[in-house]
């Protein structure tokens, strides 16, 4: 077995058949096919399906670990430059959509001023994509909606954020600074489809009250959802994060008393140890939380320190 085997087959999960594969190690097909069947014969088991080319049981096994090897020898380069020099080295972040709103400028900002050699990489994804990416070793960290049960990640808290209604300012909900789940439930406002995650938890929450809502307009995405309610179209229940940002016009936040706040966290592969450019970014990260998010409508710094 060697890291060549490994990150063939590595290569052949990520792209789905052994052309593409080559294509992206820039090498030929036969190339990589010898690899990864050198690699099944040492093991004695099949680890890519050729029908379907999604790997085999065995074939994940492997990779969970030949991406975390990957991801610490990777490791071992970025200390070492960063020891000698400055730090230096690829960080991948993941973000939420409604977060990355207000905080991706100034955290690139701030990376580029203290860590200029650090190439971040910045991924938007839900909550549910970015996990995976984390646990695989795509990405080196990711703020994501919280609490996330998975036992190969860890996390820690950023900021809990209100559930708020933009609402045109010609609009009867407007003028009223808060409401109660009981006055929301009188006129009706744009929500996530049943089945997002953001849409679920309020439907369930306030069905322990016997509230429900009645959907203006379902509209799958936090942003649109958000620019539709900013354009004057209808009242938008959204987390706080998603009205962040946004210049003065003709229309009103109005805070939702009843309703619990949303957690956002950063997590990381609890099985691998980071290397400096993850530390060093991840220290950016919350300082630029401690320093960003007080000043948005209704979120709330939760991180220790």
């Amino acid at each position: 077995m060697d890291l060549r085997q490994l990150n063939h087959l590595i290569a052949v999960a990520e792209h789905q058949s052994f052309s593409a594969a080559a294509r992206a190690l820039h090498t030929v097909q036969s190339n990589v096919s010898t690899h990864v069947a050198k690699l099944e014969k040492e093991l004695g088991a099949a680890l890519i399906d050729r029908h379907t080319m999604e790997p085999t049981a065995e074939g994940r096994a492997v990779l969970e670990r030949a991406r975390r090897i990957r991801t610490e020898l990777q490791a071992i380069n970025d200390d070492i430059v960063s020891m000698r020099h400055e730090v230096a080295g690829e960080v991948r972040i993941g973000c939420i959509g409604t977060t990355g709103r207000w905080m991706a400028s100034p955290l690139l900002g701030r990376l580029a001023e203290r860590h200029p050699s650090l190439l971040p990489v910045l991924v938007e994804a839900t909550t549910t994509s970015l996990t995976p990416r984390v646990l695989d070793g795509d990405l080196d960290m990711a703020i994501v909606n919280t609490p996330v049960v998975e036992a190969g990640l860890e996390s820690e808290p950023l900021f809990d954020e209100e559930r708020i209604i933009v609402a045109p300012t010609d609009h009867p909900l407007a003028d009223r600074g808060t409401i109660n789940v009981a006055d929301l439930a009188e006129h009706p406002v744009m929500l996530t489809p049943r089945g997002t995650t953001f849409r679920d938890a309020i439907d369930q929450e306030l069905a322990t009250v016997g509230v429900r809502l009645t959907a203006a307009a379902e509209v799958d995405g936090l942003r649109l959802l958000a620019s539709l309610a900013y354009q004057g179209y209808a009242p938008a229940l959204l987390p706080a994060s998603a009205v962040s940002g946004y210049p003065d016009g003709d229309w009103s936040l109005v805070h939702v008393e009843g309703l619990a706040r949303r957690s956002v966290g950063l997590v990381r592969n609890r099985r691998t140890t980071p290397s400096m450019p993850i530390r060093a970014a991840r220290e950016v990260v919350l300082d630029v939380i401690r320093e960003i998010a007080p000043r948005q409508p209704g979120i709330h710094v939760t991180l220790d320190g």
